[in-house]
């Protein structure tokens, strides 16, 4: 039997990230350029620090800008730093598994510490294609 297809093989290897002391509103612009709906968070090293994701932008709505005027609010600010992330070996299966059980969009792969790549909903659709035209998932 064939090993089980791993997310390295369908990660995402470039990952826009922000730092911690960017304003809050420069990160807004910047996911909406780059149209993601969140960007992992990292310090100097490129180590994980936290996430920013459109729920915790949407506080800017609800909450305001918490005292601070938008210039001076920065992504620490409203980042998430329980962030859930994954090896870059772990398998699709393992990993379906925590997007069905969560309403997350998008998974940091890291190791060591560090950034590697992201993995999508998106890119498990992709997974979904590729092991369609397998005999062996079809019950051939």
């Amino acid at each position: 039997m064939n090993s089980l297809p791993k997310i390295s093989e369908f990660m995402d290897q470039v990952v826009p990230t922000l730092g911690p002391d960017m304003q809050i509103m420069k990160a807004v612009d910047y996911l909406l350029r780059h149209r993601v709906t969140g960007a992992p968070v990292v310090d100097s090293n490129g180590r994980l620090l936290g996430i920013i994701t459109e729920t915790d932008l949407l506080k800017l709505l609800t909450q305001g800008i918490q005292g601070h005027s938008p210039n001076e609010a920065t992504v620490a600010d409203y980042m998430s730093t329980d962030v859930v992330t994954v090896p870059q070996t772990a398998d699709i299966y393992y990993v379906a598994g925590i997007f069905l059980n969560n309403n997350f969009r998008r998974l940091p792969v890291v190791e060591d510490g560090k950034i590697v790549g992201a993995i999508t909903r998106y890119d498990l659709l992709r997974v979904v294609q590729t092991l369609s035209a397998m005999p062996w998932l079809q019950g051939q």
